[in-house]
């Protein structure tokens, strides 16, 4: 049985002020009288507790997530049982839309930590975005960001290499920690090395060495999850002019 809580309009907006949703939940210019009817997107809360599925590959798609506390992985599994890691969103952000296409889910959402979402029925999003042209506006939007993050990665695994790979991994982190109000320069990694590896299309091996030159030559400090980048600068320069090239 999984747990769930309704929502107030309230509750709705204090959920939703460090949320990558803002602009889909509380568009601007709304009243208060359809804010009232936008409640009814965000009926239900969900917890997820550590390593346990929020879905997974097959199941039907009938919502999308907003990340209100925690962290999740979405992977998929390759023909000869290995991982393939495919993404890591945090508190703000949102899952669900590979199932838009197909109806059916086409990746495993897991939550690396006691996790909590929003849980937004796609059926009431779509009709509700027929009755206002500026909530299917500003849907089109998030869905936009998770696009252009996407050709991101596959420009990242393409272009460059093992250590160019971890840096803007560590930056794209920082970047993402301080949108929502936290520190961009010091943070807690949720995920493994293993994890970050297969996300990066690198062995454990390699990502372990990344992490120790970059630590010898003073750009991070590392304790084991925790990291601290220390040169935000050199870092930046690793990525835009690259040793060798």
């Amino acid at each position: 049985m999984k747990a769930t809580v309704p929502i107030t309009t309230a509750q709705l907006r204090s959920a939703c002020s460090q949320c990558n949703l803002l602009e889909l939940c509380l568009p601007f210019g709304m009243d208060e009288q359809e804010i009232q009817r936008l409640d009814e997107l965000v009926g239900t809360r969900r917890k997820v507790k550590r390593q346990q599925p929020l879905y997974r590959a097959g199941d039907p798609f009938e919502a999308i997530y907003a990340i209100r506390v925690g962290w999740f992985k979405t992977d998929v599994v390759l023909e000869d049982g290995r991982e393939q890691v495919t993404g890591f969103q945090m508190t703000g952000e949102m899952l669900g839309l590979d199932g838009i296409s197909t109806e059916t889910h086409s990746c495993n959402a897991i939550a690396l930590e006691d996790s909590e979402v929003c849980v937004i029925s796609y059926s009431r999003l779509e009709e509700l975005s027929r009755e206002f042209e500026g909530l299917q506006h500003q849907f089109h939007k998030v869905m936009s960001r998770e696009i252009v993050r996407d050709h991101g990665v596959m420009m990242l695994l393409g272009s460059m290499r093992a250590e160019e790979r971890l840096a803007a991994f560590l930056l794209n982190l920082s970047q993402r920690f301080t949108a929502r109000g936290f520190s961009g320069v010091d943070f807690h990694l949720r995920m493994t090395r293993d994890e970050i590896g297969s996300y990066l299309g690198l062995k454990l091996e390699t990502v372990s060495r990344a992490f120790s030159r970059f630590q010898e030559e003073g750009m991070v400090e590392v304790q084991q999850k925790h990291v601290r980048l220390v040169d935000l600068p050199q870092l930046r320069k690793l990525i835009q002019h690259p040793v060798g090239r």
